[in-house]
């Protein structure tokens, strides 16, 4: 990465309501004048339908010099390769950060949430070895000791930064014996580095039914890459929806942030996508960039909003267009 003191910022808005949210983003952010340039570039769908490609190399070039890349949104379609999995492997992005928490003003099932799902970015089901066979299709699931041990440090790590006092590991080590059994037993040999920490571990259908049951148990999840995937929507769910769950994806010199909802090609054009997700991203981007005082800024700002409840988008009760909730935010930044 190239060293500058200005915060070079790869912009990918993508598919459907991808540059919706993304426009939303950049509205606020430009208006914090920060120390910033932003370059955007082409990834998704509609990229393909241009270039032949979801993800141009140029893109990838982008993103590999840039201190964060902020990602909107894509749409895969069937026999495409996904453009963020790409992006997530040539970044190195092995570690991928979602909380969950709850916020005033939203109508979500347990209002006293906060927590915190670590999960490995780069191997499992989605490590992409999959083959049409004679009879149907097969995928391989990759776990290496390695890549466990590397995502198991996150966690710990992550809870010691955060001030949580608990890590779950995620698994079906009963049923997948070598590949979650791995993971596992490399949970446990990272946790015995952090004694001042709770370490334990649970199948991931008993953890399916404690979300929904006892979530608040939870502080600092740490699983493997589908079983994250699954359990950041279910907690999702937990906090008023997708719209509401920003994530991370870091690497050991690259990092993307992106909201964990879709493309939603059936709302895409219609200006009313939540915004909130996006731009908890790119507080978690400010974080990240150490612009500790802009993260905070941008947060309180944006909880007014939501608090307050006049200008939210549909999804949360309101009528107002992700726009217009976006300037709403930017005017309690002046505010504040």
């Amino acid at each position: 990465m190239k060293e500058s003191t200005m915060h070079r910022i790869c912009v990918i808005p993508g598919d459907g309501i991808g540059p919706e949210v993304m426009e939303a983003a950049l509205t606020v952010l430009k208006a914090m004048e920060l120390d910033m340039e932003y370059y955007p570039a082409l990834a998704g769908n509609a990229c393909f339908q241009k270039l032949g490609t979801t993800i141009p190399s140029q893109t990838v070039d982008q993103a590999q010099q840039a201190h964060a890349t902020l990602f909107g949104a894509v749409t895969t379609v069937p026999g495409q390769n996904s453009a963020i999995l790409t992006l997530r492997k040539k970044l190195g992005l092995y570690a991928n950060l979602r909380p969950v928490k709850s916020y005033p003003g939203i109508d979500a099932i347990y209002p006293d949430l906060d927590f915190l799902i670590v999960r490995e970015n780069t191997e499992g089901l989605y490590a992409g070895w999959e083959e049409y066979t004679p009879v149907g299709a097969q995928a391989l699931r990759v776990v290496t000791r390695k890549a466990s041990q590397r995502i198991c440090e996150f966690a710990f790590n992550q809870a010691l930064e955060n001030g949580f006092k608990r890590v779950t590991a995620v698994h079906k080590a009963n049923i997948l014996k070598k590949t979650d059994g791995i993971f596992r037993d490399t949970f446990y040999q990272v946790a015995e580095n952090y004694p001042e920490l709770e370490a334990e571990d649970l199948y991931v259908d008993v953890t399916a039914r404690l979300l929904v049951k006892n979530p608040q148990h939870f502080q600092v999840l740490v699983t493997t890459n589908l079983f994250g995937d699954i359990l950041s929507d279910e907690g999702a769910g937990l906090v008023g929806g997708l719209g509401m769950v920003p994530s991370a994806n870091i690497g050991d010199s690259n990092a993307l942030f992106e909201p964990v909802h879709g493309s939603a090609p059936d709302i895409a054009g219609q200006g009313v996508a939540n915004p909130t997700a996006m731009l908890l991203s790119v507080v978690m981007m400010l974080h990240h960039l150490k612009e500790e005082k802009a993260a905070n800024k941008l947060e309180k700002a944006l909880l007014i909003v939501l608090k307050e409840r006049r200008f939210l988008t549909p999804d949360l009760g309101g009528n107002s267009s992700t726009l217009r909730m976006a300037r709403e935010v930017q005017d309690n930044l002046d505010a504040l």
